[in-house]
C-alpha cells in the first residue's frame, strides 16, 4: 500500500542569473513499511526530495501525499504540527543540542506535546534502549563517538513513534565500523518496528540494508545498477 506518494513533481532553485531545476514531473511510490535507500550524485536533488517528503519544502508543481494527507495542501503552522506527529529526522551531522544530555536530546521532539513527564521519560527510556544507548542517557555529545552521536539522533526521530523517518546522508560523518552499526540499527527499526524509511546517501553499503533501492539522476529515477555507480 503507497504511503508516500510523489505526483508530477517540479522543484526549481534560482542561483543568480541561473534556474537550476532537480526534477521536472517526478513521480514516486514508496509502500508503507518500505526502507527505500536513494542514490545520486551531489546536486541531484536528494535532499530536496527528503524536504518535499517531509514538509519542509514545497514544490513548484505536483502534489505530495503522505499516508492520507496532501503535505503540499498544508499551510505552515498545520505543517509544523503534522510533522512533529509524523515525521522523525536524521541528519548527517546529528544535529544534537550540544549542552543537553543524550537523554534531553532525545526528548526534545516531546517538549512542545502535551505528555505528561513520567510519559515522556517513558517514551525516552525506550528510545534510547531501542538504539543500545540506555548506559549513556547522561552523556553530552562531546561525550560520545560518532556512532553513538548518530544513535542519539536516531532515538530522537522516533521517540514521538513517527511513521517517516527520512535519513539524510546518516552515515556521511562516520567510520566504517560505525556507519555499519547505523544501517543495521535502521534496518532492525524498518522490521521490528515498521518504520518506513526514505534514506539518501553516497553510501552503496546501504543498498543492502534497504528494501528497495534507487538512483536519482539528471531529475529521473532508476532502479538501482551497482555497475553504473
Amino acid at each position: 500500500m503507497s504511503f508516500v506518494r510523489f505526483e508530477s513533481v517540479t522543484k526549481s532553485f534560482s542561483l543568480g542569473e541561473h534556474v537550476v531545476t532537480p526534477f521536472a514531473k517526478l513521480s514516486l511510490e514508496v509502500d508503507e513499511g518500505e526502507f527505500l535507500v536513494m542514490l545520486g550524485p551531489s546536486g541531484s536533488g536528494k535532499s530536496t526530495l527528503l524536504n518535499l517528503a517531509a514538509g519542509i519544502d514545497r514544490p513548484d508543481q505536483g502534489r505530495v501525499y503522505v499516508g492520507d494527507t496532501e503535505v503540499t495542501a498544508l499551510g505552515s503552522v498545520s505543517a509544523a504540527d503534522w510533522r512533529a506527529r509524523t515525521v522523525g529526522f536524521v541528519f548527517q551531522d546529528y544535529s544534537l543540542i550540544p549542552v543537553l544530555t543524550a537523554y534531553e536530546n532525545v526528548e526534545v521532539p516531546l517538549w512542545l506535546t502535551h505528555m505528561s513527564r513520567a510519559d515522556r521519560h517513558q517514551r525516552v527510556c525506550v528510545a534510547l534502549e531501542a538504539v543500545g544507548l540506555t548506559d549513556r542517557h547522561g552523556h553530552q555529545p562531546k561525550q560520545l563517538s560518532g556512532g553513538e552521536q548518530q544513535r542519539v539522533a536516531i532515538a530522537r526521530a522516533i521517540v514521538a513513534d513517527a511513521s517517516l523517518i527520512v535519513a539524510d546522508e546518516p552515515t556521511g560523518n562516520l567510520d566504517e565500523e560505525s556507519a555499519k552499526s547505523v544501517l543495521r540499527l535502521l534496518q532492525r527499526l524498518n522490521h521490528e518496528r515498521g518504520k518506513t524509511i526514505l534514506m539518501v546517501t553516497h553510501d552503496v553499503r546501504a543498498v543492502e540494508h534497504g528494501t528497495r533501492a534507487l538512483r536519482l539522476i539528471k531529475g529521473v529515477l532508476h532502479e538501482f545498477e551497482e555497475r553504473v555507480l
